[in-house]
Parts: structure tokens; C-alpha cells; sequence
């Protein structure tokens, strides 16, 4: 938990690794994912750095590998559902020789899958063209024999001379094709043609798209060169397949004879080239998974080794890295495991750094959510106190605050639990879709939302806007009185009507009056100022922490305690007025209960209100001392920062000068640092304005917590009046299907609607209320998170 609530401490180290073992520490580390190199050629293009020839061999392999993938996905038969499965456990980065024999196999298994599949589909397109010559000359076989006796057109009124010979046209077309086809020989030709179409009985595939497809047979006869020449371009323009078909019928009896035996051969070859084909892909399908992770870690360590500068005898490689200092038993340990065949050992030194560390947050599965929501505002500066360790607990009772139901609560716990239970199915885990990670990503913090809002809507009473009973109501409403009276109005102040409080929660009586809406709102209004000044205090009272570790104990007493003070004496004040009132004023005196509203204005102005009688005797003096002092931190917290930092910089540059007398006058102006005094007190104002307005509007932010807590409610309401109590009227059999009907209705509103849209809407205000009114008390968010080299990570595909 310690390194939880402060990030872990991080160094900063110089490696210096030897270069024949170079490449095996670096992989070492790559395994176990414990230091982030940093860039020692800044200024070295990525072209010029030494290891750019390794890195090119490996981008040749992925490409290689891009390839054999498509071929797999294209040819495999049966088909792989899905993408290729990692190899596990993962192989280790190869080494150079290793890497040549890859790069030979991966060639070889390359070059054979581009011959075969070449092979594979001239034989398919020949088959494919040999398969519509022969419905060409099946379906025109009858076609032909009453074309061939046609007589001239008699249109012109002229017989046929014994010189003019009939010429046929014969191919296949594309169905979409055959009406503009038809159209524009009909019109290019002026009707001195005639078409016949005839649709194949077999598919056949498409020679450019592979899809099936039901070619349409045409046969088109014709007289005349000038005619024939504008069918031929026509077909041209259609892209149509054309064939050679002779007048005689005994000729295309025997083509029909020929293309059967060739139909058969070539369907024999095609047969044994996909055999071999499948073996081809069945051996890539084994080896690829493997090679692709050897191949991405040694691009990864030649990667890293690029970023490493040379030493002056170019015996050995130094790097520096970001290490936690609780792990470098584990680099020396790396360290020595690489460079185990070498001569001599690689070793590293801890370096003074005058840039501030990375940060790093250990998370597991059910931190890492909340903890999400915390970088997103911002990562936490180096060894700054973590919100998400109160986030685990606040953000899910903010929530809850807003979405109090125990059923909408309990729909929502049971599907975060189902994702809990499932979550190491991999269906789940690798699913692509967007919103489904997110979900699947925050499922404990939706688990807690559902738990929190179970517990809140157990305390308001409701569920899925009804009331539960589990005790005895402590008003005493009989069902005489629900009849005698329309609108129930519940007053304490009736004699015998009143009992008692209700054990937990809210008496559910209330739901049946008229006044439950004035009860519930000043209820959560009030519950809502008092969570969020106790919210707010909590996070100043958290700076203390970063004060106190970071050694700027000027800070709490010039910044922290005069921030307490401000909010304590005037909003912490309302609080104790509201608390107090509850518990000094009875129901018999709730008549005559002063206002705290009116109090707390008249505390501003120094003003007395008779018609208000005082909460307690010596309010008047109290309420006066705690806005002096309210008003005295203000000075405090505007000037008292800038004027220490002034006078210790004073008090440091006078000290300096008496050291450095003898030094010269150069020497004195690098060693004394200008100190700014505009900047510092212009960034105290900024401070100082934005922490006591914001004192004021961050409070009364929190009521969002009872609007969208009375909005929900009143949502849950609406639907179950509009909808479900409206089916439980019908009686008999067609009751029992509208009932059904209206259920279906109501449970589809209530996940879309209420679970859905409101559950979004209460989290993004519960999102603010932690970035903006709690974490900006005493987080910066300034820092950066580590980033380990880690093959694991580059293997999920994160950077």
C-alpha cells in the first residue's frame, strides 16, 4: 500500500554493457520489463544510428510475414476463426544465426506459396474459361440449328444473295451487363442483328472478385463486316468473354468433346497444386506465430541498442535507464545472465539526474480502473500522493449518491459480476470493440458502483422507485386515513402520529404523501453540502502529506493552515449549524427552528435577526471570530508564501556573497540565481483567488449530488407510472399479454434509460466532482508515467 499511496522510488542508471553481450542483457531486460531506456543521440537521425541495418532485416520480415498472413486468410481451407494465436510460452528473442535461418525459411516458404498460388489461379482461370466455352456451345446448340435456315431481314423487302454468309457471335456476359448489353447493340446496330441470352446451370467464379457467379450465355448472329466490327468493339467495352464457334454443328460437337477431357485434366492438376498449396499454408500456419514474436523482440532490442552511444574504445555499449530502486537486484542479476558468455561482466552505476524521475504506480486488476481515472486527469507528479487510493471508495459512494436504487443498483452489481467471473475467457478479453473494453476494463469499479448504489438506494428506500418494508413504519396511517384523505400531507407535530424513527433508511410512508418532495429535497440537500465540505476538507488536509515529503514545511503553516482555516470557519461552521439543529431541535420545536440560511447570511454581515432566534446562547460572538479569522487567512495565504521565499533567498544570497568573496565576480553571478519576485507573487494571487471562490462554487458544485439523485428517482417514477403500473390494471388473459408486452417495455427503458443514460450521466458527474473539487486541493498531476521496455507490453500491442 505504500508504494500505492506514493509512487515507488525510481533512479536514474548508467549501463555499461559489453558489445558482444549487448544484445543478450538488453533481451534479458526486455523480458522482465524493469528499466526505460532514454535517448543518449538526440541529435542522430534514425537513418545514421548503428543498428539500422538490423532494423531493416526485421522490417523485411514483417513484411514477409504480412504476406504469408494474407495468403493464409486467403487459401486456408478450413478457414481460421479468427486471428493467428500467439505462441505460448513466448519464445525468446533469436539470436544472429537464429535470425538467418529465419530469414532463409521465411524466403523459401515465401517464394514456394507465391509459385503455387500463381499456379493455383492461372489453372482456376483457365478452368473458369474453359467451363463457359463449354455452356457457350452447350446452351446455343439448339439455338443455332433454326438460326442457320433464317432468311435475310425481311424488312427491307430483299431475299438473301447466295454471297452474303451468316457470322455468329458466341461468349459469356455478366448478368448485371445483359440490359445495357442488349440496349446498346440493338441501338449501334440498328436492328440488323439477332441476340440470343441463355443463363449458364452452373456458378462460376469471377476472375478478378472470386465471387460465384450465374454468367448469361449470348449468341449473336449477324451479316456484314461494318456490323460485325461494332459487335466485336461492343463486346470489348463489356469486357465480355468471347469464344470461337464454328457453323457446323459436328465441329462444335467435337470442340465439345476436347474441352471435356481438358475440364477433367486441368481439374486434376488444380486438385493435386491445392494439396501441395494446403501444406504449404498448414506449415506456415505452425511456424509463423513463432516467427513473428522472435521477429518483433529482436526489432524491439535492436531498437534499444540505437538509442545506446558508444564508449570512447568502442569496446561496450552505455545506456541509461529509469530503474526503481527496489528492482535493481533484479538488473544486476539481468545483467549478469546476459553477458553470461562473455569475458567480461556489463554493470551499471546509479547517476545523480537533475530531471525529476517517472512515476510508477504498481496496479493489478481491480487498481488499475480507478487508477486510470486518476492519469487521466493527469499523472501524479514523482513521489506525490496517489488519489486513487481513495478514489477505490469515493468515487463509487459519489456515485451511488446520484444513482441510489436497489435494483437499478443490483442489475448493475450482477452484470459486473458475470464480467468478474468470465474475466479470463478470451472472448471476452480480446474483444475489439471500444466500448466493450472500457467496460470490461473498469468491471470492478462498475462492481462497486452497483454494491455503493445498492446500499444508498437501501437508505432512500428504494426500489426501482417503490418503497420496501422490511420494518414497521413509524407513523402510525392506518388504511382509514389513506381513504379518508387524497392527499396525505405527514406532520411530526400531530399528536399520535408520529412514533417513532424508522430503523434504517427511510421510513417508505413517505412515498404516499404529498409532502415527500419537500422532506427528500431538503434531506439531500443537506447531505449533499455536508459530504462535499467533508470531501473538500479531506483533500487539503492530504496536501499535508506532499508538504511534509517534499520538506516545505513553510507550506502548511502559510498555505495549509490558512486553507483549513477558510473552510472551516465558514462552510465546516454550516456544516456544525446543520448538524447541530438536527440534533438540539425536536419534532415538538421543529415549528419554531431557526433558519441556518439565514444565519449564515447574517453571519457575513455582521447582522442580527430577531425574528431568527439563535441556535445556541454566544452565537452572535462565535459566528463573528470564525470570519476575522476566515478574512485573516486570506493575507496569510495571499503574501505569506512570496515574502518567506523572498526572505530566504535574501538571507541564502547574502550568505554566498560572505562564502565567496575571493571568487570572482563571474563565478558570484552563476553560483546566485535571480529571483523573481513578481512571478511568485503573481502565481500566489492566482492561487490565493482560485482557492476562495473556488471554496464557494466547488461547494455548492456538490449539489449535483441531490439534483441528479432527485432527477433519477423521479425517472424511476415516471416509468413505473407510465408503463408497469398501467399493465397491472388488465385482468384475465389479455392482461396477462399486455402485461408481458409492457414488462418487456419497461425493462428495455429501464437498461437504456436508467441503467444507460443515467448510470453515464452520474459517472461523468462523479468524475468531476473528484477531478475538479477534490484532487485539485493537493494534486498537481504534472509527471509522466514510466515506461518500461517490456516484451510483454509490446506483444498486447501497447506502446
Amino acid at each position: 500500500m505504500g508504494s500505492m499511496f506514493r509512487s515507488e522510488e525510481v533512479c536514474l542508471v548508467q549501463l555499461f554493457l559489453q558489445s558482444s553481450s549487448a544484445y543478450n542483457c538488453v533481451s534479458e531486460l526486455g523480458e522482465l520489463g524493469l528499466v526505460e531506456f532514454r535517448d543518449l543521440n538526440p541529435n542522430v537521425n534514425s537513418f545514421q544510428r548503428k543498428f539500422v541495418g538490423e532494423v531493416r532485416r526485421c522490417e523485411e520480415l514483417e513484411k514477409t510475414f504480412s504476406f504469408l498472413e494474407h495468403e493464409i486468410n486467403r487459401s486456408l481451407s478450413p478457414p481460421l476463426n479468427g486471428p493467428l494465436r500467439a505462441p505460448f510460452p513466448a519464445p525468446s528473442a533469436p539470436q544472429p544465426r537464429e535470425l538467418i535461418t529465419i530469414e532463409e525459411e521465411t524466403e523459401r516458404l515465401a517464394r514456394e506459396l507465391k509459385e503455387v498460388s500463381r499456379n493455383r489461379d492461372s489453372l482456376r482461370a483457365q478452368l473458369t474459361q474453359l467451363c463457359q466455352y463449354k455452356g457457350v456451345l452447350t446452351q446455343t446448340h439448339s439455338l443455332t440449328a433454326s438460326q442457320v435456315r433464317t432468311t435475310f431481314p425481311i424488312t427491307l423487302g430483299l431475299t438473301r444473295p447466295h454471297w452474303l454468309r451468316e457470322v455468329f457471335v458466341a461468349g459469356v456476359v455478366h448478368p448485371w451487363k445483359v440490359p445495357s448489353f442488349e440496349r446498346l447493340l440493338w441501338r449501334a446496330c440498328r436492328g440488323y442483328i439477332i441476340v440470343e441470352f441463355r443463363e449458364m446451370e452452373e456458378r462460376l467464379a469471377h476472375p478478378d472478385t472470386g465471387e460465384m457467379v450465374q454468367w448469361t450465355v449470348f449468341l449473336i448472329s449477324y451479316w456484314g463486316d461494318q456490323i460485325g466490327q461494332k459487335v466485336k468493339k461492343i463486346c470489348d467495352c463489356f469486357r465480355t468473354q468471347t469464344f470461337a464457334y464454328p457453323d457446323n454443328p459436328r465441329e462444335r460437337e467435337e470442340i465439345l468433346q476436347g474441352l471435356q477431357g481438358r475440364i477433367e485434366d486441368i481439374g486434376s492438376i488444380l486438385s493435386e497444386t491445392e494439396q501441395f498449396l494446403q501444406q504449404l499454408l498448414a506449415r506456415a500456419v505452425v511456424a509463423l506465430p513463432q516467427w513473428k514474436v522472435r521477429v518483433q523482440k529482436c526489432k524491439a532490442v535492436q531498437a534499444v541498442l540505437n538509442l545506446c552511444s558508444l564508449s570512447v574504445t568502442d569496446k561496450c555499449l552505455i545506456a541509461e535507464a529509469w530503474c526503481p530502486v527496489s528492482k535493481l537486484p533484479e538488473l544486476q542479476s539481468a545483467l549478469r545472465e546476459g553477458g553470461s558468455g562473455s569475458g567480461v561482466d556489463s554493470f551499471y552505476n546509479r547517476l545523480p539526474s537533475t530531471t525529476p524521475p517517472p512515476t510508477l504506480f504498481p496496479t493489478n486488476t481491480f487498481t488499475a480502473g480507478f487508477q486510470n481515472i486518476v492519469d487521466a486527469y493527469g499523472v501524479a507528479s514523482y513521489r506525490e500522493v496517489n488519489p486513487a487510493v481513495y478514489t477505490i471508495i469515493t468515487f463509487p459512494f459519489l456515485f451511488a449518491v446520484m444513482f441510489g436504487d436497489v435494483g437499478h443498483g443490483l442489475l448493475m452489481f450482477l452484470a459486473a459480476l458475470w464480467m468478474v467471473l468470465e474475466e479470463k475467457d478470451p472472448k471476452l478479453r480480446n474483444n475489439d470493440n471500444e466500448i466493450w473494453r472500457m467496460m470490461f476494463g473498469g468491471r470492478y469499479l462498475i462492481l462497486l458502483m452497483g454494491l455503493f448504489s445498492i446500499y444508498t438506494g437501501a437508505i432512500y428506500n428504494e426500489c426501482f422507485s417503490r418503497g420496501l418494508s422490511p420494518f414497521s413504519s413509524g407513523w402510525n396511517v392506518g388504511p382509514s386515513t389513506l381513504k379518508a384523505n387524497t392527499f396525505l400531507s405527514l406532520d411530526p407535530n400531530v399528536t399520535g402520529v408520529f412514533t417513532g424513527p424508522y430503523p434504517f433508511g427511510i421510513d417508505p410512508i413517505w412515498g404516499l404523501s404529498s409532502n415527500h418532495l419537500t422532506f427528500l429535497n431538503s434531506y439531500k440537500m443537506k447531505m449533499s453540502v455536508i459530504i462535499g465540505v467533508i470531501h473538500m476538507t479531506f483533500g487539503v488536509c492530504l496536501s499535508f502529506f506532499n508538504y511534509k515529503h517534499f520538506n516545505q514545511l513553510s507550506s502548511i503553516f502559510l498555505v495549509l493552515i490558512p486553507e483549513l482555516f477558510f473552510m472551516l470557519c465558514l462552510f465546516g461552521y454550516l456544516v456544525f449549524m446543520v448538524i447541530f439543529k438536527w440534533l438540539a431541535y425536536s419534532t415538538a420545536q421543529s415549528n419554531s427552528a431557526p433558519s441556518i440560511l439565514i444565519h449564515f447570511i447574517d453571519m457575513f454581515l455582521f447582522a442580527e435577526n430577531k425574528e431568527n432566534p439563535p441556535l445556541y446562547h454566544g452565537q452572535m460572538l462565535v459566528q463573528k471570530i470564525l470570519v476575522v479569522l476566515a478574512l485573516c487567512s486570506v493575507p496569510v495565504l495571499l503574501l505569506g508564501k512570496p515574502i518567506h521565499q523572498y526572505v530566504t533567498h535574501k538571507r541564502k544570497h547574502r550568505h554566498m556573497v560572505s562564502n565567496f568573496l575571493s571568487v570572482s565576480v563571474v563565478s558570484r553571478q552563476t553560483c546566485c540565481v535571480d529571483f523573481d519576485a513578481a512571478d511568485v507573487f503573481m502565481h500566489q494571487a492566482i492561487h490565493t483567488i482560485e482557492y476562495c471562490l473556488g471554496c464557494i462554487s466547488n461547494t455548492a458544485s456538490y449539489l449535483r449530488l441531490w439534483a441528479l439523485s432527485l432527477a433519477h428517482a423521479q425517472l424511476s417514477e415516471v416509468l413505473w407510472v407510465m408503463v408497469l403500473r398501467l399493465a397491472l390494471t388488465w385482468q384475465g388473459y389479455v392482461g396477462s399479454v399486455i402485461v408481458f408486452v409492457l414488462f418487456s417495455f419497461f425493462a428495455v427503458l429501464t437498461v437504456a434509460i436508467l441503467l444507460v443514460m443515467e448510470g453515464l450521466s452520474a459517472f461523468l458527474h462523479a468524475l468531476r466532482l473528484h477531478w475538479v473539487e477534490f484532487q485539485n486541493k493537493f494534486y498537481g498531476g504534472t509527471g509522466y508515467k514510466l515506461q518500461p521496455f517490456s516484451f510483454s507490453s509490446l506483444m498486447a500491442g501497447h506502446p
